[in-house]
């Protein structure tokens, strides 16, 4: 093993290291986002709002995020004319795919979340005097996204893994470097090691986030557990 190909080749590592982290990073801003209004819509009563989220949802959950990667950057080119416009961007098409990807994933967490809260709190705000959409943006949003904490991180963790396809449409990313530098040397398995601890690594990074604001927002919840 000859792991000075590292020292060689550490500004490309680098440069995919940045793209990965804005990449999956804006992500995860757009599909918070786009998942809320979406989960919302799947919990209301009336099937013209119902219906579209459930089969935006169970469409992006039921597909591998390589193949709707390959529809937005191969096939949308047969149906829209592309020339000129981001769809000729292969970070923009990766980003689209990511995003309504996450989002699907993202909307039925927190569907969940609003659905598991106790039918106390709910009550409780409502005999207080709130209206509905008073007792929904003051108590049951922000109680659902507390709760909704541990399932999200591990989406946030699996989209950080999940985009290493990003490398297939040309984007220089952990695994587009890791390819690069195996071509040059020949060194498959140190390439790809080494792109593999930079996953870890962020990993880490992100399950310690999540601990520290699991600790901070739902201290609460481990008290009442307790007593």
């Amino acid at each position: 093993m000859d792991f000075s190909i590292f020292l060689k080749e550490w500004p490309i590592y680098f440069e995919g290291l940045y793209t990965t982290v804005w990449l999956v990073a804006l992500s995860l801003v757009i599909g918070l986002i786009v998942a809320v209004p979406i989960a919302v819509a799947r919990n209301s009563a009336y099937r013209l709002l119902a219906w579209p989220a459930w089969t935006f949802i169970y469409f992006f959950r039921g597909t591998p995020l390589l193949i709707q990667l390959y529809l937005i950057y191969y096939g949308l080119s047969q149906l829209i004319t592309v020339q000129g416009t981001l769809w000729q961007e292969a970070w923009f098409c990766a980003l689209v795919a990511f995003v309504l990807n996450t989002g699907a994933y993202t909307a039925e967490i927190v569907r969940g979340a609003i659905n598991g809260i106790p039918k106390g709190e709910v009550e409780a705000a409502l005999a207080y005097g709130m209206s509905k959409s008073q007792a929904f943006r003051r108590i049951i949003f922000p109680s659902a996204m507390r709760r909704a904490l541990p399932a999200y991180s591990n989406e946030v963790i699996f989209m950080l893994h999940g985009s290493a396809v990003a490398g297939i449409v040309t984007i220089v990313d952990l695994t587009g470097a890791a390819r690069i530098v195996n071509s040059r040397y020949y060194a498959p398995f140190e390439s790809f090691l080494m792109a593999g601890a930079f996953y870890m690594v962020l990993t880490f990074l992100i399950l310690w986030g999540f601990r520290t604001l699991e600790r901070r927002f739902l201290a609460h919840m481990r008290s009442l557990e307790s007593s």
